[in-house]
């Protein structure tokens, strides 16, 4: 019978752009309403403040997404390409490399030897990006990947708020988008625990805490100006 094993590596890629997206419309969402609305602004005030917020939140994820990613894509490949020169011009010492990494991960040195030595007649440069410089095909930067899963993720966290918003008056705003985000906080890092293989309990907990830390700033801040406004 065939063992098959389950494995959440896979998933890093999307996950964090995934979870940093929704995370950071509900907390940056949520923030700014409550901010403005504790400054004593109308209720449509409020909501066009949000929705301006929702619209540049996305597009500004999906922008810093794709450029730090890119980075990164354009590091692995000019790592990739410094590797395939040295094998064509130095394979002597790329081999000895790679049978040095084997040993150092505890084979001795006749196994390291005929393990680099099979490895580099399959796939050299495979072998060099994977065992020497930590890139894998699982593993790899995708930069359209990471700016649409955090445009759309962040789009629909900071809806959540929103609709909240939507349905309050003004009186009720503040304790109402405090009380739902929390909540839409807690239930998003359980999932993202969940999906990762980890506490779930530690993964709400903390998206949580630092959602409720934000939000008592800039319901502070809100505070503070509008008592100034106000004189």
């Amino acid at each position: 019978m065939r063992h098959s094993e389950f494995h959440r590596a896979h998933r890093i890629g999307w996950l964090r752009a995934a979870v940093l997206g929704a995370n950071d419309g509900i907390v940056s969402t949520a923030s700014l309403v409550i901010g403005v609305a504790s400054a004593g602004i109308s209720h449509d005030a409020i909501l066009i403040t949000g929705i301006a917020g929702l619209v540049s939140g996305a597009m500004s994820m999906a922008a810093g997404e794709y450029v730090s990613v890119s980075s990164q894509a354009d590091t692995e490949a000019a790592d990739l390409a410094r590797e395939a020169e040295e094998l064509a011009t130095q394979p002597e010492h790329e081999l000895e490399e790679l049978q040095g990494i084997y040993i150092s991960r505890g084979l001795s040195p006749d196994l390291a030897a005929q393990v680099a030595l099979q490895l580099t007649q399959h796939d050299a440069l495979g072998a060099h990006a994977r065992d020497e410089l930590g890139i894998t095909e699982m593993m790899n930067a995708r930069p359209i990947q990471a700016a649409l899963a955090s445009a759309a993720t962040f789009a629909i966290g900071a809806s959540l708020p929103l609709l909240v918003t939507v349905f309050c008056s003004e009186s009720t705003t503040v304790p109402s988008v405090a009380g739902t985000s929390l909540a839409f906080l807690a239930t998003l890092g359980g999932l993202a625990a969940r999906a990762g293989g980890a506490h779930v309990f530690t993964g709400a907990s903390r998206v949580a805490i630092w959602g409720a830390l934000a939000m008592v700033a800039t319901a502070a801040i809100g505070k503070l100006f509008g008592v100034v406004a106000a004189y």
